[in-house]
Protein backbone atom coordinates (compact mmCIF):
# COMPACT_ATOMS: atom_id res chain seq x y z
CA UNK A 1 0.00 0.00 0.00
CA UNK A 2 1.44 3.40 -1.02
CA UNK A 3 2.27 6.07 1.54
CA UNK A 4 -0.32 8.89 1.29
CA UNK A 5 2.33 11.34 2.46
CA UNK A 6 4.66 10.46 -0.40
CA UNK A 7 4.31 12.89 -3.37
CA UNK A 8 2.88 11.45 -6.60
CA UNK A 9 5.45 10.38 -9.17
CA UNK A 10 6.03 12.96 -11.88
CA UNK A 11 7.29 11.80 -15.27
CA UNK A 12 10.71 13.09 -16.27
CA UNK A 13 9.37 15.05 -19.26
CA UNK A 14 7.37 17.23 -16.84
CA UNK A 15 9.74 17.12 -13.91
CA UNK A 16 12.63 18.49 -15.94
CA UNK A 17 10.66 20.83 -18.18
CA UNK A 18 12.67 24.05 -18.62
CA UNK A 19 11.58 26.88 -16.36
CA UNK A 20 13.86 29.64 -17.70
CA UNK A 21 15.54 30.51 -20.97
CA UNK A 22 18.80 29.18 -19.53
CA UNK A 23 17.20 25.76 -19.23
CA UNK A 24 16.31 25.56 -22.92
CA UNK A 25 18.61 23.19 -24.81
CA UNK A 26 19.83 23.87 -28.35
CA UNK A 27 17.85 27.09 -28.95
CA UNK A 28 20.63 29.66 -28.51
CA UNK A 29 19.63 31.91 -31.43
CA UNK A 30 16.05 32.31 -30.21
CA UNK A 31 17.12 32.92 -26.62
CA UNK A 32 19.55 35.69 -27.69
CA UNK A 33 16.86 37.43 -29.76
CA UNK A 34 14.33 37.31 -26.94
CA UNK A 35 16.84 38.55 -24.37
CA UNK A 36 17.73 41.52 -26.53
CA UNK A 37 14.04 42.30 -27.11
CA UNK A 38 13.26 42.23 -23.37
CA UNK A 39 16.31 44.29 -22.44
CA UNK A 40 15.43 47.02 -24.94
CA UNK A 41 11.73 46.95 -24.22
CA UNK A 42 10.90 45.82 -27.79
CA UNK A 43 8.53 43.03 -26.83
CA UNK A 44 6.43 41.98 -29.83
CA UNK A 45 2.64 41.93 -29.68
CA UNK A 46 2.56 38.34 -31.02
CA UNK A 47 5.01 35.46 -31.23
CA UNK A 48 4.90 32.38 -33.48
CA UNK A 49 6.79 29.31 -32.24
CA UNK A 50 7.27 26.60 -34.84
CA UNK A 51 9.22 23.35 -34.91
CA UNK A 52 8.87 19.58 -34.65
CA UNK A 53 7.22 17.94 -31.65
CA UNK A 54 9.04 18.13 -28.34
CA UNK A 55 11.44 20.98 -29.09
CA UNK A 56 9.88 23.26 -26.47
CA UNK A 57 7.32 25.43 -28.26
CA UNK A 58 4.70 25.48 -25.51
CA UNK A 59 7.39 25.50 -22.82
CA UNK A 60 8.98 28.56 -24.44
CA UNK A 61 5.55 30.22 -24.59
CA UNK A 62 5.13 29.77 -20.82
CA UNK A 63 8.65 31.06 -20.14
CA UNK A 64 7.88 34.18 -22.21
CA UNK A 65 4.62 34.63 -20.28
CA UNK A 66 6.52 34.33 -16.99
CA UNK A 67 9.18 36.77 -18.17
CA UNK A 68 6.52 39.34 -19.14
CA UNK A 69 4.71 39.10 -15.81
CA UNK A 70 7.49 38.30 -13.29
CA UNK A 71 7.60 40.82 -10.45
CA UNK A 72 10.62 39.33 -8.67
CA UNK A 73 10.99 38.35 -5.05
CA UNK A 74 10.56 41.95 -3.91
CA UNK A 75 7.37 42.42 -5.88
CA UNK A 76 8.72 45.31 -7.98
CA UNK A 77 10.51 43.54 -10.85
CA UNK A 78 10.19 44.50 -14.54
CA UNK A 79 9.82 42.19 -17.57
CA UNK A 80 12.86 39.95 -17.71
CA UNK A 81 14.33 37.00 -19.55
CA UNK A 82 15.33 35.51 -16.21
CA UNK A 83 12.04 35.05 -14.33
CA UNK A 84 12.54 34.34 -10.65
CA UNK A 85 10.27 31.32 -10.59
CA UNK A 86 9.23 32.18 -7.04
CA UNK A 87 6.83 35.10 -7.29
CA UNK A 88 3.08 34.52 -7.39
CA UNK A 89 2.89 35.03 -11.14
CA UNK A 90 5.78 32.68 -11.97
CA UNK A 91 4.38 29.94 -9.74
CA UNK A 92 0.84 30.30 -11.07
CA UNK A 93 1.99 30.24 -14.72
CA UNK A 94 4.22 27.20 -14.12
CA UNK A 95 1.28 25.35 -12.59
CA UNK A 96 -1.09 26.44 -15.39
CA UNK A 97 -3.53 28.25 -13.12
CA UNK A 98 -2.84 31.93 -13.78
CA UNK A 99 -6.05 33.82 -14.45
CA UNK A 100 -4.41 36.21 -16.94
CA UNK A 101 -2.52 33.57 -18.94
CA UNK A 102 -5.06 31.68 -21.01
CA UNK A 103 -4.00 28.53 -22.82
CA UNK A 104 -6.14 27.23 -25.67
CA UNK A 105 -5.68 24.01 -27.66
CA UNK A 106 -6.69 24.78 -31.24
CA UNK A 107 -6.79 21.07 -32.02
CA UNK A 108 -10.04 20.73 -30.05
CA UNK A 109 -11.25 24.36 -30.33
CA UNK A 110 -11.11 25.05 -34.03
CA UNK A 111 -14.16 27.19 -34.73
CA UNK A 112 -14.91 30.88 -34.78
CA UNK A 113 -17.13 30.53 -31.69
CA UNK A 114 -14.16 29.16 -29.73
CA UNK A 115 -12.00 32.12 -30.72
CA UNK A 116 -14.78 34.55 -29.92
CA UNK A 117 -15.52 33.13 -26.46
CA UNK A 118 -11.87 32.61 -25.48
CA UNK A 119 -10.16 35.63 -27.02
CA UNK A 120 -12.28 38.28 -28.71
CA UNK A 121 -14.89 38.71 -25.96
CA UNK A 122 -12.27 39.07 -23.22
CA UNK A 123 -9.39 40.86 -24.93
CA UNK A 124 -10.74 44.35 -24.15
CA UNK A 125 -10.65 43.77 -20.39
CA UNK A 126 -7.48 44.62 -18.46
CA UNK A 127 -5.59 41.82 -16.73
CA UNK A 128 -6.86 40.97 -13.26
CA UNK A 129 -3.50 40.72 -11.52
CA UNK A 130 -0.63 40.43 -13.98
CA UNK A 131 1.15 43.02 -16.09
CA UNK A 132 -0.02 41.46 -19.39
CA UNK A 133 -2.90 39.28 -20.41
CA UNK A 134 -1.26 36.48 -22.43
CA UNK A 135 -3.08 34.16 -24.85
CA UNK A 136 -1.21 30.95 -25.65
CA UNK A 137 -2.79 29.04 -28.56
CA UNK A 138 -1.24 25.64 -29.22
CA UNK A 139 -1.44 23.90 -32.63
CA UNK A 140 -2.76 27.17 -34.07
CA UNK A 141 -2.65 25.83 -37.62
CA UNK A 142 -5.76 23.76 -36.86
CA UNK A 143 -7.99 26.81 -36.53
CA UNK A 144 -10.61 27.11 -39.25
CA UNK A 145 -10.40 29.80 -41.91
CA UNK A 146 -13.25 31.73 -40.30
CA UNK A 147 -11.56 31.50 -36.91
CA UNK A 148 -8.36 32.97 -38.35
CA UNK A 149 -10.35 35.76 -39.97
CA UNK A 150 -12.08 36.54 -36.67
CA UNK A 151 -8.72 36.65 -34.89
CA UNK A 152 -7.02 38.79 -37.52
CA UNK A 153 -8.41 42.21 -36.54
CA UNK A 154 -7.61 41.71 -32.87
CA UNK A 155 -4.14 40.44 -33.75
CA UNK A 156 -3.46 43.46 -35.94
CA UNK A 157 -4.40 46.06 -33.31
CA UNK A 158 -4.38 44.40 -29.89
CA UNK A 159 -4.71 46.44 -26.70
CA UNK A 160 -1.40 47.35 -25.07
CA UNK A 161 -2.01 44.93 -22.20
CA UNK A 162 -2.46 41.88 -24.50
CA UNK A 163 0.17 39.53 -25.92
CA UNK A 164 -0.34 36.49 -28.16
CA UNK A 165 1.92 33.44 -28.32
CA UNK A 166 1.16 30.80 -30.96
CA UNK A 167 2.71 27.34 -31.32
CA UNK A 168 2.51 25.08 -34.36
CA UNK A 169 4.16 22.07 -35.99
CA UNK A 170 2.66 22.97 -39.40
CA UNK A 171 3.77 26.52 -40.12
CA UNK A 172 2.77 26.25 -43.81
CA UNK A 173 -0.88 25.87 -42.81
CA UNK A 174 -0.94 29.20 -40.99
CA UNK A 175 -2.26 32.02 -43.20
CA UNK A 176 0.40 34.49 -44.27
CA UNK A 177 -1.80 37.31 -42.99
CA UNK A 178 -1.38 35.90 -39.49
CA UNK A 179 2.33 35.15 -39.90
CA UNK A 180 3.06 38.70 -41.03
CA UNK A 181 1.75 40.03 -37.72
CA UNK A 182 3.91 37.75 -35.56
CA UNK A 183 7.54 37.58 -34.57
CA UNK A 184 8.50 34.11 -35.73
CA UNK A 185 10.91 31.73 -34.02
CA UNK A 186 11.89 28.39 -35.56
CA UNK A 187 12.87 26.00 -32.79
CA UNK A 188 15.59 23.70 -34.03
CA UNK A 189 15.94 19.97 -33.60
CA UNK A 190 18.25 19.37 -30.68
CA UNK A 191 21.72 18.31 -31.80
CA UNK A 192 22.88 14.83 -30.70
CA UNK A 193 25.68 16.22 -28.53
CA UNK A 194 23.27 18.52 -26.67
CA UNK A 195 20.69 15.76 -26.31
CA UNK A 196 23.16 13.27 -24.87
CA UNK A 197 24.33 15.92 -22.42
CA UNK A 198 20.73 16.64 -21.35
CA UNK A 199 19.95 12.96 -20.84
CA UNK A 200 23.15 12.44 -18.89
CA UNK A 201 22.31 15.32 -16.54
CA UNK A 202 18.81 13.99 -15.93
CA UNK A 203 20.08 10.44 -15.32
CA UNK A 204 22.63 11.77 -12.83
CA UNK A 205 19.95 13.79 -11.03
CA UNK A 206 17.81 10.65 -10.83
CA UNK A 207 20.80 8.60 -9.56
CA UNK A 208 20.30 6.18 -12.44
CA UNK A 209 23.15 4.29 -14.05
CA UNK A 210 22.78 4.21 -17.83
CA UNK A 211 25.46 3.35 -20.38
CA UNK A 212 26.70 5.93 -22.87
CA UNK A 213 25.77 3.76 -25.84
CA UNK A 214 22.29 3.41 -24.35
CA UNK A 215 22.02 7.22 -24.26
CA UNK A 216 23.14 7.27 -27.89
CA UNK A 217 20.35 4.83 -28.84
CA UNK A 218 17.74 6.96 -27.08
CA UNK A 219 19.07 10.10 -28.76
CA UNK A 220 18.87 8.51 -32.18
CA UNK A 221 15.32 7.27 -31.56
CA UNK A 222 14.17 10.71 -30.33
CA UNK A 223 15.08 12.36 -33.65
CA UNK A 224 15.77 15.76 -32.11
CA UNK A 225 12.77 15.91 -29.75
CA UNK A 226 13.69 16.60 -26.11
CA UNK A 227 10.29 15.45 -24.88
CA UNK A 228 10.57 12.13 -26.74
CA UNK A 229 14.10 11.67 -25.42
CA UNK A 230 13.19 12.28 -21.77
CA UNK A 231 10.13 10.01 -22.09
CA UNK A 232 12.29 7.23 -23.52
CA UNK A 233 14.88 7.81 -20.79
CA UNK A 234 12.11 7.48 -18.19
CA UNK A 235 11.08 4.18 -19.74
CA UNK A 236 14.67 2.96 -20.03
CA UNK A 237 15.42 3.67 -16.37
CA UNK A 238 12.37 1.64 -15.36
CA UNK A 239 13.31 -1.12 -17.82
CA UNK A 240 16.83 -1.38 -16.46
CA UNK A 241 15.81 -1.09 -12.81
CA UNK A 242 18.48 1.50 -12.08
CA UNK A 243 21.27 0.19 -14.28
CA UNK A 244 20.44 0.33 -17.98
CA UNK A 245 22.52 -1.09 -20.82
CA UNK A 246 22.33 -0.56 -24.57
CA UNK A 247 21.00 -4.11 -25.01
CA UNK A 248 18.09 -3.35 -22.70
CA UNK A 249 17.30 -0.11 -24.53
CA UNK A 250 17.51 -1.89 -27.85
CA UNK A 251 15.09 -4.56 -26.63
CA UNK A 252 12.79 -1.86 -25.24
CA UNK A 253 12.72 -0.03 -28.58
CA UNK A 254 12.41 -3.20 -30.63
CA UNK A 255 15.66 -2.41 -32.42
CA UNK A 256 18.19 -4.86 -33.76
CA UNK A 257 21.80 -4.55 -32.69
CA UNK A 258 23.41 -1.85 -34.86
CA UNK A 259 26.38 -4.07 -35.54
CA UNK A 260 24.09 -6.90 -36.62
CA UNK A 261 22.17 -4.52 -38.86
CA UNK A 262 25.44 -3.65 -40.56
CA UNK A 263 26.19 -7.38 -40.86
CA UNK A 264 22.84 -7.83 -42.57
CA UNK A 265 23.51 -4.83 -44.80
CA UNK A 266 26.86 -6.33 -45.80
CA UNK A 267 25.26 -9.70 -46.64
CA UNK A 268 22.62 -8.03 -48.79
CA UNK A 269 25.13 -5.93 -50.72
CA UNK A 270 27.22 -9.05 -51.36
CA UNK A 271 24.17 -10.83 -52.80
CA UNK A 272 24.23 -13.57 -50.13
CA UNK A 273 20.52 -14.36 -49.96
CA UNK A 274 20.87 -17.41 -47.71
CA UNK A 275 23.10 -15.57 -45.25
CA UNK A 276 20.79 -12.53 -45.20
CA UNK A 277 17.71 -14.68 -44.49
CA UNK A 278 19.55 -16.54 -41.72
CA UNK A 279 20.62 -13.25 -40.09
CA UNK A 280 17.09 -11.84 -40.32
CA UNK A 281 15.70 -15.03 -38.77
CA UNK A 282 18.24 -14.83 -35.93
CA UNK A 283 17.36 -11.20 -35.20
CA UNK A 284 13.66 -12.05 -35.31
CA UNK A 285 14.22 -14.88 -32.82
CA UNK A 286 15.98 -12.40 -30.52
CA UNK A 287 12.90 -10.18 -30.55
CA UNK A 288 13.62 -7.71 -33.34
CA UNK A 289 10.62 -6.42 -35.29
CA UNK A 290 10.96 -7.14 -39.06
CA UNK A 291 9.72 -3.64 -39.85
CA UNK A 292 12.30 -2.16 -37.47
CA UNK A 293 15.04 -4.21 -39.15
CA UNK A 294 14.14 -2.84 -42.59
CA UNK A 295 13.99 0.69 -41.23
CA UNK A 296 17.41 0.20 -39.66
CA UNK A 297 18.70 -1.02 -43.02
CA UNK A 298 17.29 2.11 -44.64
CA UNK A 299 18.93 4.27 -41.97
CA UNK A 300 22.30 2.56 -42.52
CA UNK A 301 21.92 2.97 -46.30
CA UNK A 302 21.21 6.67 -45.91
CA UNK A 303 24.08 7.20 -43.47
CA UNK A 304 26.64 5.39 -45.66
CA UNK A 305 25.42 7.36 -48.72
CA UNK A 306 25.84 10.65 -46.88
CA UNK A 307 29.27 9.61 -45.60
CA UNK A 308 30.29 8.77 -49.16
CA UNK A 309 29.42 12.31 -50.26
CA UNK A 310 30.39 14.12 -47.04
CA UNK A 311 33.00 12.17 -45.04
CA UNK A 312 32.58 14.51 -42.06
CA UNK A 313 29.10 13.05 -41.52
CA UNK A 314 30.78 9.97 -40.05
CA UNK A 315 31.65 11.99 -36.94
CA UNK A 316 28.25 11.36 -35.36
CA UNK A 317 28.30 11.04 -31.56
CA UNK A 318 25.43 8.54 -31.67
CA UNK A 319 27.56 6.11 -33.72
CA UNK A 320 30.01 3.83 -31.94
CA UNK A 321 33.67 3.98 -33.10
CA UNK A 322 33.69 0.45 -34.56
CA UNK A 323 30.44 1.10 -36.45
CA UNK A 324 31.88 4.38 -37.72
CA UNK A 325 34.95 2.58 -39.09
CA UNK A 326 32.79 -0.05 -40.82
CA UNK A 327 30.54 2.61 -42.32
CA UNK A 328 33.49 4.58 -43.68
CA UNK A 329 34.90 1.46 -45.31
CA UNK A 330 31.53 0.59 -46.88
CA UNK A 331 31.19 4.14 -48.17
CA UNK A 332 34.55 3.73 -49.89
CA UNK A 333 33.80 0.29 -51.38
CA UNK A 334 30.17 0.65 -52.50
CA UNK A 335 29.14 2.63 -55.59
CA UNK A 336 26.52 5.34 -55.15
CA UNK A 337 24.30 3.67 -57.75
CA UNK A 338 24.04 0.53 -55.62
CA UNK A 339 23.28 2.56 -52.50
CA UNK A 340 20.57 4.55 -54.29
CA UNK A 341 19.01 1.34 -55.62
CA UNK A 342 19.09 -0.16 -52.11
CA UNK A 343 17.37 2.93 -50.69
CA UNK A 344 14.58 2.94 -53.28
CA UNK A 345 13.89 -0.78 -52.87
CA UNK A 346 13.87 -0.52 -49.07
CA UNK A 347 11.29 2.26 -49.21
CA UNK A 348 9.06 0.01 -51.29
CA UNK A 349 9.73 -2.96 -49.01
CA UNK A 350 8.77 -1.00 -45.88
CA UNK A 351 5.43 -0.11 -47.50
CA UNK A 352 4.84 -3.77 -48.37
CA UNK A 353 5.70 -5.02 -44.88
CA UNK A 354 3.30 -2.49 -43.35
CA UNK A 355 0.45 -3.85 -45.51
CA UNK A 356 1.34 -7.55 -45.47
CA UNK A 357 -0.63 -9.97 -43.25
CA UNK A 358 2.67 -11.52 -42.14
CA UNK A 359 5.47 -8.99 -41.62
CA UNK A 360 8.24 -11.59 -41.40
CA UNK A 361 7.31 -13.21 -44.73
CA UNK A 362 7.17 -9.83 -46.43
CA UNK A 363 10.55 -8.88 -44.97
CA UNK A 364 12.09 -12.15 -46.19
CA UNK A 365 10.74 -11.60 -49.71
CA UNK A 366 12.15 -8.08 -49.65
CA UNK A 367 15.60 -9.37 -48.68
CA UNK A 368 15.47 -11.96 -51.47
CA UNK A 369 14.77 -9.20 -54.01
CA UNK A 370 17.49 -6.98 -52.55
CA UNK A 371 20.15 -9.69 -52.67
CA UNK A 372 19.28 -10.69 -56.24
CA UNK A 373 19.62 -7.18 -57.62
CA UNK A 374 22.67 -6.35 -55.53
CA UNK A 375 25.09 -8.05 -57.93
CA UNK A 376 23.49 -6.78 -61.15
CA UNK A 377 25.98 -4.84 -63.24
CA UNK A 378 25.62 -1.09 -63.56
CA UNK A 379 24.80 0.37 -67.00
CA UNK A 380 28.45 1.38 -67.39
CA UNK A 381 29.62 -2.15 -66.61
CA UNK A 382 27.00 -3.58 -68.98
CA UNK A 383 28.16 -1.36 -71.84
CA UNK A 384 31.76 -2.31 -71.15
CA UNK A 385 30.90 -6.02 -71.17
CA UNK A 386 28.94 -5.65 -74.39
CA UNK A 387 31.87 -3.85 -75.93
CA UNK A 388 34.13 -6.75 -74.98
CA UNK A 389 31.69 -9.40 -76.29
CA UNK A 390 32.55 -11.01 -79.67
CA UNK A 391 30.49 -9.84 -82.61
CA UNK A 392 28.29 -12.73 -83.81
CA UNK A 393 28.92 -14.11 -87.29
CA UNK A 394 26.20 -13.60 -89.87
CA UNK A 395 24.03 -16.66 -90.50
CA UNK A 396 25.22 -19.00 -93.26
CA UNK A 397 23.81 -18.27 -96.62
CA UNK A 398 22.49 -14.91 -95.57
CA UNK A 399 25.56 -12.83 -96.13
CA UNK A 400 23.89 -9.87 -94.47
CA UNK A 401 24.24 -8.22 -91.13
CA UNK A 402 21.61 -9.26 -88.53
CA UNK A 403 19.09 -6.51 -87.92
CA UNK A 404 16.56 -5.81 -85.22
CA UNK A 405 13.52 -7.13 -86.96
CA UNK A 406 9.98 -7.54 -85.75
CA UNK A 407 9.78 -3.84 -84.96
CA UNK A 408 6.33 -2.41 -84.63
CA UNK A 409 4.89 -1.65 -88.06
CA UNK A 410 1.49 -0.98 -89.49
CA UNK A 411 -0.63 2.02 -90.22
CA UNK A 412 -2.06 2.14 -86.70
CA UNK A 413 1.33 2.84 -85.14
CA UNK A 414 1.91 5.65 -87.60
CA UNK A 415 -1.54 7.25 -87.50
CA UNK A 416 -0.48 10.65 -86.29
CA UNK A 417 2.93 10.79 -87.94
CA UNK A 418 3.69 13.20 -90.72
CA UNK A 419 4.21 11.91 -94.24
CA UNK A 420 7.91 12.34 -94.72
CA UNK A 421 7.97 10.89 -98.27
CA UNK A 422 4.60 11.34 -99.92
CA UNK A 423 3.84 9.72 -103.21
CA UNK A 424 4.60 11.56 -106.44
CA UNK A 425 2.06 13.79 -108.10
CA UNK A 426 0.95 12.22 -111.33
CA UNK A 427 -0.06 13.82 -114.60
CA UNK A 428 -3.45 15.38 -114.91
CA UNK A 429 -6.26 12.89 -115.59
CA UNK A 430 -7.95 13.13 -118.93
CA UNK A 431 -11.56 13.88 -119.33
CA UNK A 432 -13.82 15.67 -116.95
CA UNK A 433 -15.71 18.85 -117.42
CA UNK A 434 -14.08 21.40 -119.69
CA UNK A 435 -15.65 24.31 -117.90
CA UNK A 436 -14.95 24.79 -114.19
CA UNK A 437 -16.09 27.74 -112.19
CA UNK A 438 -13.37 30.24 -111.32
CA UNK A 439 -14.35 30.19 -107.63
CA UNK A 440 -13.97 26.41 -107.45
CA UNK A 441 -10.55 26.61 -109.14
CA UNK A 442 -9.38 29.20 -106.63
CA UNK A 443 -10.67 27.14 -103.68
CA UNK A 444 -9.04 23.90 -104.85
CA UNK A 445 -5.79 25.72 -105.65
CA UNK A 446 -5.06 25.62 -101.91
CA UNK A 447 -4.35 21.88 -102.32
CA UNK A 448 -1.68 21.82 -105.04
CA UNK A 449 -0.28 18.41 -104.01
CA UNK A 450 -1.40 15.17 -102.38
CA UNK A 451 0.59 16.12 -99.27
CA UNK A 452 -1.90 18.96 -98.74
CA UNK A 453 -4.75 16.44 -98.86
CA UNK A 454 -3.04 14.38 -96.16
CA UNK A 455 -2.57 17.53 -94.08
CA UNK A 456 -6.27 18.39 -94.55
CA UNK A 457 -7.32 14.96 -93.25
CA UNK A 458 -4.98 15.31 -90.30
CA UNK A 459 -6.20 18.82 -89.42
CA UNK A 460 -9.80 17.53 -89.33
CA UNK A 461 -8.67 14.74 -86.98
CA UNK A 462 -10.26 11.90 -88.93
CA UNK A 463 -7.77 9.32 -87.66
CA UNK A 464 -9.48 6.33 -89.24
CA UNK A 465 -9.48 7.88 -92.72
CA UNK A 466 -5.88 9.11 -92.25
CA UNK A 467 -4.69 5.61 -91.37
CA UNK A 468 -6.50 4.07 -94.33
CA UNK A 469 -5.24 6.64 -96.84
CA UNK A 470 -1.61 6.41 -95.66
CA UNK A 471 -1.66 2.61 -95.79
CA UNK A 472 -4.05 1.92 -98.70
CA UNK A 473 -3.43 4.51 -101.45
CA UNK A 474 -0.94 3.91 -104.29
CA UNK A 475 -1.22 7.28 -105.99
CA UNK A 476 -1.51 7.16 -109.80
CA UNK A 477 -2.41 10.78 -110.59
CA UNK A 478 -3.30 13.94 -108.73
CA UNK A 479 -4.52 17.42 -109.44
CA UNK A 480 -6.60 19.70 -107.22
CA UNK A 481 -10.10 18.21 -107.15
CA UNK A 482 -9.11 14.91 -108.78
CA UNK A 483 -7.36 11.84 -107.32
CA UNK A 484 -6.61 8.54 -109.06
CA UNK A 485 -5.13 5.63 -107.12
CA UNK A 486 -4.67 1.88 -107.03
CA UNK A 487 -5.77 0.39 -103.69
CA UNK A 488 -3.04 -1.42 -101.76
CA UNK A 489 -3.59 -4.91 -100.39
CA UNK A 490 -6.06 -4.82 -97.53
CA UNK A 491 -7.49 -1.39 -98.42
CA UNK A 492 -11.17 -0.83 -97.63
CA UNK A 493 -13.37 -1.34 -100.76
CA UNK A 494 -15.26 1.92 -100.12
CA UNK A 495 -12.13 4.01 -99.48
CA UNK A 496 -12.45 6.09 -102.68
CA UNK A 497 -16.10 6.94 -102.00
CA UNK A 498 -15.47 7.91 -98.35
CA UNK A 499 -12.39 9.97 -99.25
CA UNK A 500 -14.31 11.91 -101.92
CA UNK A 501 -17.24 12.58 -99.56
CA UNK A 502 -14.94 13.80 -96.76
CA UNK A 503 -12.97 16.12 -99.06
CA UNK A 504 -16.16 17.61 -100.49
CA UNK A 505 -17.48 18.22 -96.94
CA UNK A 506 -14.27 19.92 -95.80
CA UNK A 507 -13.58 22.03 -98.91
CA UNK A 508 -17.10 22.77 -100.13
CA UNK A 509 -16.17 21.54 -103.62
CA UNK A 510 -16.73 18.27 -105.39
CA UNK A 511 -13.72 15.89 -105.64
CA UNK A 512 -13.41 13.14 -108.24
CA UNK A 513 -11.74 10.16 -106.54
CA UNK A 514 -11.42 7.17 -108.87
CA UNK A 515 -9.76 3.76 -108.82
CA UNK A 516 -7.30 2.66 -111.53
CA UNK A 517 -5.19 -0.41 -112.07
CA UNK A 518 -1.47 -0.80 -112.33
CA UNK A 519 -0.02 1.94 -110.06
CA UNK A 520 3.14 0.64 -108.33
CA UNK A 521 3.99 3.69 -106.24
CA UNK A 522 4.60 2.88 -102.58
CA UNK A 523 2.07 3.95 -99.97
CA UNK A 524 3.04 6.61 -97.44
CA UNK A 525 3.42 3.92 -94.76
CA UNK A 526 5.67 1.81 -97.00
CA UNK A 527 7.85 4.83 -97.76
CA UNK A 528 8.07 5.74 -94.11
CA UNK A 529 8.80 2.17 -93.01
CA UNK A 530 11.44 1.80 -95.72
CA UNK A 531 13.33 4.73 -94.27
CA UNK A 532 12.97 3.35 -90.76
CA UNK A 533 14.00 -0.17 -91.74
CA UNK A 534 17.02 1.17 -93.60
CA UNK A 535 17.99 3.11 -90.48
CA UNK A 536 17.50 0.04 -88.28
CA UNK A 537 19.61 -2.04 -90.67
CA UNK A 538 22.37 0.54 -90.48
CA UNK A 539 22.13 0.60 -86.68
CA UNK A 540 22.22 -3.17 -86.62
CA UNK A 541 25.63 -3.11 -88.29
CA UNK A 542 27.14 -1.42 -85.25
CA UNK A 543 29.22 -3.92 -83.22
CA UNK A 544 27.79 -2.75 -79.89
CA UNK A 545 24.21 -3.23 -81.12
CA UNK A 546 25.07 -6.67 -82.46
CA UNK A 547 26.63 -7.61 -79.12
CA UNK A 548 23.54 -6.38 -77.25
CA UNK A 549 21.19 -8.36 -79.47
CA UNK A 550 23.36 -11.46 -79.09
CA UNK A 551 23.45 -11.06 -75.30
CA UNK A 552 19.70 -10.40 -75.06
CA UNK A 553 18.10 -12.58 -77.79
CA UNK A 554 14.59 -11.20 -77.24
CA UNK A 555 15.64 -7.56 -77.49
CA UNK A 556 14.36 -5.48 -80.40
CA UNK A 557 15.12 -2.01 -81.69
CA UNK A 558 12.00 0.05 -81.03
CA UNK A 559 13.30 3.57 -81.67
CA UNK A 560 16.37 5.23 -83.17
CA UNK A 561 17.39 8.76 -82.31
CA UNK A 562 19.83 10.23 -84.80
CA UNK A 563 22.05 13.19 -84.08
CA UNK A 564 20.32 15.18 -86.82
CA UNK A 565 16.88 14.49 -85.35
CA UNK A 566 18.04 15.42 -81.85
CA UNK A 567 19.54 18.66 -83.16
CA UNK A 568 16.35 19.51 -85.05
CA UNK A 569 14.26 18.81 -81.97
CA UNK A 570 16.50 20.99 -79.81
CA UNK A 571 16.26 23.82 -82.33
CA UNK A 572 12.48 23.50 -82.42
CA UNK A 573 12.27 23.63 -78.62
CA UNK A 574 14.60 26.62 -78.49
CA UNK A 575 12.51 28.41 -81.11
CA UNK A 576 9.35 27.70 -79.13
CA UNK A 577 10.94 29.10 -75.96
CA UNK A 578 11.88 32.28 -77.79
CA UNK A 579 8.35 32.62 -79.13
CA UNK A 580 6.90 32.12 -75.65
CA UNK A 581 9.13 34.72 -73.99
CA UNK A 582 7.51 37.90 -72.75
CA UNK A 583 8.07 40.91 -74.94
CA UNK A 584 8.87 43.92 -72.70
CA UNK A 585 7.79 46.27 -75.48
CA UNK A 586 4.50 44.57 -76.09
CA UNK A 587 1.52 46.71 -75.15
CA UNK A 588 -0.89 45.51 -72.47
Amino acid sequence: MSDPQQPAYQVLARKYRPETFADLVGQGAMVRTLKNAFETGRIAQAFMMTGIRGTGKTTTARIIAKGMNCIGLDGHGAPTTEPCGQCEHCLAISEGRHVDVLEMDAASNTGVDDIRSTVIDSVAYAPSAARYKVYIIDEVHMLSKSAFNALLKTLEEPPAHVKFIFATTEIRKVPVTVLSRCQRFDLRRIEPEDMIGLLRRIATAETAEIAEDALALITRAAEGSARDATSLLDQAISHGAGETTAEQVRAMLGLADRGRVMDLFDLVMKGDAAGALAELSAQYADGADPMAVLRDLAEVTHWISVVKITPDAAEDPTIAPDERARGQQMATDLPMRALSRMWQMLLKAIEEVALAPNAMMAAEMALIRLTHVADLPSPEELVRKLGEAPVPSPPSGGGGVPTAGNARTGAQGQAMSRATHPGPSGPSAAGGSAVVALAADQALARYPSFEHVIELIRSNRDVKLLVEVEAGVRLAAYQPGRIEFTPAEGAAPDLAQRLGTALQRWTGNRWAVTLVNGAKTPTIVETRDADRLALEAKAGEHPLVQAALATFPKARITAIHTAQAAEAEAQAEALQEVEDEWDPFEED
